[in-house]
């Protein structure tokens, strides 16, 4: 957040550029549609700024039904998503950005708490579609594919769905009752999905199942391994299987003292785990420097104030029965890390490894022609098709962005691929509009009310339980932050531009609520570009000059 808002937002006069008046006019104006930055960086594809403009209407249940169109978990992607619409946002360039994610987790709750109804009318196209794998990838690919009158059938391995979702990211930030509830929802519109039923050959699958189409979406779930010298293997675990096994109560032992290895959000939501299962001091060894962890920086953050501590430019050397071994890692004139030869212990009693993670896709070399990376990534054409025809696949199988809201996009790209193949048509994305930045806006009429504080747990509350640290904004809370969206690029009917207007050129009517430019009386002044604080207006030359 910026420690003082901007306070000026006079545009600067430029006393060289042509007002374009005069007896014939040679430029009239326009209403444009841009690119919001939010829209354009949102992984899931969401049209945020429409939902936001219902949101701050009032109308909870029409900003709802927009974000379902492109996304059906709202409550989870609220909690989960990283928001990188929010480092987007133009609002940053004044106070601080709009807090997107907590708007939309609102909407999503107050969705499960009303039992809203996802919107559901296709027609059946009497298709049938397998999906291996129940996360994000998956059910948002079954979901969009059976928006379009598909018949979709979820096969999964584990005994709730979900995925990462379900096994991977901690309940204090994501509860098990949301997980759920955004699931059943799919399955009440005729989703099915099976689980406990682990997939061992494809095409058997597909040809038993009579499926037309298959997508793989089994996500990587299995933790890279390293080779580190120790005297006893039961003192090493991997976190995927730490945060599997707790999910299922199966709670691992644990010692007092914790070294987690990894520089990772899984490496944070490890080591904010075992806090929270007793482990007094919990140590992340990372062997680069905190300005070069993938975590992100707000997830550190909550870490350290939770008592989580850092080893930082070190290297597991060995592990002991009461300590671990670390390496002073140093940094070479190429930018390589290198070890320099110094060590130091480490008490603890066991070590978690947290540096990456595989994809499962060993059933697949029944099936030649799909071709796999060393790793176990899929790979894939721009179509979202593997090597065989009418298998897809998506998500962490085969990309490795391992995010929630990435996985959840291209899932719902992916179905509508599916869908054209499915049809014998090819699918088109469509051209986005120009992105529209700060410096476009003309901002004298914006609400200049600061993003609320969202209300955390405190540490010491934090860590007696695993309940959620962050809680649900208010509806008066969740009106206030709407309220603070921009509108960049899109008319928001503040009218300046019918005020504005010398000539009455600019008219709107009531049954209509969008304005129109009368050319008969507009003299190309652009007063009206001028005062539009969104940007949605620009000038046009004249393809004709017209007598004014």
């Amino acid at each position: 957040m910026r420690s003082s808002i901007l306070q000026d937002l006079t545009p600067e006069v430029n006393l060289a550029k042509s007002l374009g008046v005069g007896p014939r006019r040679t430029q009239h104006p326009i209403y444009v549609d841009l690119l919001p930055p939010c829209n354009e960086a949102c992984p899931a594809g969401e049209n945020i700024q429409a939902w936001l403009a219902h949101a701050q209407a009032g109308h909870d249940r029409l900003a709802w039904e927009d974000i379902v169109k492109d996304n059906p978990f709202p409550a989870i992607h609220g909690r989960a998503c990283y928001h990188p619409c929010e480092s987007k946002c133009n609002r940053n360039e004044l106070d601080s950005a709009v807090s997107i994610h907590s708007v939309e987790r609102y909407l999503g709750d107050l969705a499960i708490a009303q039992k809203w109804h996802l919107p559901f009318d296709a027609s059946p196209t009497g298709k049938r579609i397998l999906i291996i794998g129940a996360g994000p990838a998956g059910l948002s690919a079954a979901y969009h594919l059976h928006m379009r009158g598909h018949e979709v059938e979820i096969h999964d391995s584990n005994g709730l769905p979900g995925g990462m979702l379900q096994y991977g990211i901690p309940a204090y930030r994501l509860p098990r009752d949301i997980v759920a509830a955004e699931i059943n929802r799919l399955q009440e519109i005729g989703i099915r999905i099976i689980l406990n039923h682990a997939v061992s050959d494809l095409v058997e699958e597909q040809k038993a199942g009579n499926f037309d189409a298959v997508f793989v979406a089994i996500g990587a779930g299995i933790s890279k391994h390293i080779d580190i010298p120790t005297r006893d293997t039961r003192k090493v675990m991997d976190a995927i299987t730490l945060l599997h096994h707790f999910d299922e109560e199966e709670i691992p032992r644990i010692g007092r003292k914790m070294v987690v290895l990894g520089g990772g959000n899984t490496a944070i939501d490890a080591a904010r785990t075992l806090k929270r299962l007793g482990a007094d001091d919990t140590i992340i060894v990372y062997r680069r420097d905190a300005a070069h962890m993938s975590a992100l920086p707000f997830e550190v953050k909550e870490a350290v104030s939770e008592g989580v501590r850092f080893a930082w430019m070190r290297g597991v050397a060995e592990v002991f029965a009461d300590h671990v071994k670390v390496e002073k890692m140093q940094t070479d004139e190429h930018g390589n890390i290198i070890g320099t030869g110094e060590f130091e212990d480490i008490p603890s009693d066991a070590l978690v490894l947290a540096i990456g993670q595989d994809c499962a896709s060993g059933f697949l070399e029944k099936v030649p022609q799909i071709q796999r990376s060393p790793h176990g990534n899929i790979h894939i054409d721009r179509q979202f098709m593997t090597g065989v025809d009418g298998i897809f696949s998506g998500g962490d199988a085969t990309d490795g962005q391992h995010s929630v809201t990435a996985a959840t996009g291209m899932g719902k790209k992916a179905a509508a691929y599916m869908d054209a193949w499915l049809r014998k048509t090819k699918y088109e994305a469509y051209k986005k509009h120009p992105v529209v930045s700060f410096d476009m806006l003309r901002l004298p009429v914006y609400s200049p009310a600061v993003s609320l504080e969202e209300k955390e747990l405190q540490g010491s509350e934090r860590l007696v339980s695993f309940d959620e640290v962050i809680s649900t904004l208010t509806p008066s809370e969740a009106l206030h932050e709407a309220k603070r969206c921009l509108s960049c690029g899109n008319c928001f009917e503040c009218d300046s531009c019918y005020a504005a207007c010398p000539e009455t050129a600019i008219s709107k009517h009531a049954e209509t609520p969008t304005y129109q430019v009368n050319l008969n009386l507009c003299t190309g002044c652009a007063v009206c570009v001028d005062h539009c604080p969104s940007h949605a207006m620009e000038m046009m030359q004249d393809l004709v000059q017209s007598d004014c």
